[in-house]
């Protein structure tokens, strides 16, 4: 158990937001929830009885000085990270305190590290962007594979989920990384971001077992190409995902996930690999859980912990790969996951 220090939750009624307080609680911290819809704050306050709630907007930087008043850190939950991010870390520099989020949306990731890395650095404030599923299990994951490593030809992140329930936050995300990109598609070659027309090829990858061989769509880019490249020296980073998922994430049709379990996670299953190459030369790591975004809740929070108890490596905007213990920091996750490196 955590001491009880108080740590504030921006969109704490979303769907990833609800998981986080409940995570929060668990490991003996003490929620502040807060975000636009106070009718929605309030309703989540009758689910957690004696939680605190300040309703804030991204546009009203007092009502966000408010909501963080008080607090030892700061976990932003609220998408699009492209409209959140920025005012919420103004907002935890002028309070003083550390901010986590789990944004999954490319460009909203790299703005963070482009527009406040040297100041981050320069005040020795803490800054972990995409501490979630996507961009900071990657990352932990590739970064627990290296072991030691600081630079590698290519790393390869491969993701077998058993189907793909987006959330209303992941639509409206998706949509606004769509806009940004004038509809095309991202990946990060030749040691930068490259956004290109292609079409994503479909491809084979032979998962560990029990999943085994899947089809998957190659070059399906998610925040893991902000990450990664921001602390590992690699000119290539290749992702690939389901292609059955992918098929649920862009049927407009398929459904919100839904409670399977005590714990309000869906029955969804996930597994990521990870291969890491340098010469002749590959190391790999595996992760398998439940919910894509479920486990989101347990990575941002301990991390949370980690940063709050001094467990860090560095200061400033840094990736989870970065500042924590990679390895380490995954088998703190059991029994939320399992985590496996063979080198």
């Amino acid at each position: 158990m955590e001491s009880a220090q108080n740590v504030a939750v921006f969109g704490a009624y979303g769907h990833t937001g609800r998981f986080v307080v409940a995570e929060l609680l668990e490991r003996g911290f003490v929620p502040i929830a807060s975000g636009r819809d106070a009718g929605r704050l309030q309703a989540l306050a009758a689910s957690f009885p004696g939680l605190d709630v300040r309703p804030a907007t991204a546009d009203d930087p007092a009502s966000l000085d408010r909501a963080l008043a008080g607090a030892a850190a700061v976990i932003n939950a609220a998408g699009p990270f492209a409209d959140t991010a920025a005012p919420v870390i103004e907002a935890a520099l002028r309070a003083g305190i550390p901010y986590v989020d789990v944004a999954a949306e490319i460009e909203a990731n790299a703005d963070t590290f482009a527009h406040f890395t040297e100041r981050a650095r320069a005040e020795g404030a803490v800054i972990v962007p995409a501490m979630a599923f996507f961009g900071g299990l990657g990352d932990l994951l590739a970064t627990a594979a290296t072991g030691g490593w600081t630079t590698a030809d290519e790393v390869h992140i491969a993701y077998a989920l058993s189907s793909w329930h987006p959330t209303a936050g992941t639509r409206a995300a998706g949509a606004v990384s769509r806009e940004r990109r004038d509809g095309r598609r991202v990946r990060f070659a030749g040691g930068r971001l490259e956004y290109h027309d292609d079409a994503l090829p479909t491809l084979k990858w032979t998962f560990p077992e029990p999943v085994g061989v899947q089809s998957v769509i190659g070059e399906f880019s998610m925040a893991d190409v902000v990450t990664i490249p921001s602390h590992l020296a690699v000119p290539a980073v290749h992702s690939y995902m389901s292609a059955h998922a992918v098929g649920d994430l862009s049927a407009p049709d398929t459904p919100a996930p839904t409670a399977a379990d005590e714990r309000g996670r869906s029955d969804q299953t996930f597994l990521v690999e990870v291969v890491v190459r340098s010469g002749e030369e590959e190391r790999r790591a595996t992760a398998s859980g439940r919910d894509i975004y479920a486990i989101t809740a347990p990575l941002a929070v301990e991390a949370v912990g980690r940063i709050l108890s001094g467990r860090t490596r560095t200061t400033g905007v840094a990736s989870a790969g970065e500042i924590f213990d990679a390895a380490d920091f995954l088998r703190a996750l059991s029994p939320h996951l399992t985590f496996e490196v063979r080198q």
